[in-house]
């Protein structure tokens, strides 16, 4: 398994701006992008973030800080990401290019992904106990 997320970068007030008709067009591309990863067996979850102004960032160093918003003031904000499943990193890049295809979006940046498991909940209660 080569996992690589697919983070998908644009303008949020742009996307906000979309009519209801736009936005159901570029669902229904994303939608198109969705199934043939998954006929290719590369696809993973897809998640949209909620807008920026619902983010909290937490801050940690000497002193602990939690501020609203996102991380950093930038012209794109990070809106969503898919994982894809691809032996290359070749691949992953044209897993890319259908999803920017789709979306339209100004950035996508490809990143090799390492999976980490919680610990079994059983363990945990245990644990606590």
């Amino acid at each position: 398994m080569s996992l690589y997320a697919v983070l998908i970068y644009d303008s949020e007030a742009e996307i906000n701006s979309l009519s209801k008709e736009r936005m159901d067009e570029l669902i229904a591309r994303h939608e198109t992008v969705q199934a043939r990863l998954a006929a290719e067996n590369k696809l993973g979850p897809v998640v949209r973030l909620m807008p920026t102004d619902s983010a909290r960032t937490l801050r940690q160093g000497t002193e602990t800080f939690i501020t609203d918003g996102p991380f950093a003031e930038t012209k794109e904000q990070l809106l969503g990401f898919y994982m894809v499943d691809c032996p290359t990193p070749e691949e992953a890049m044209e897993a890319a290019r259908m999803i920017g295809g789709a979306c339209g979006a100004s950035t996508l940046e490809v990143r090799p992904v390492q999976l980490y498991y919680p610990a079994p909940a059983k363990r945990m209660s245990e644990s606590a106990a």
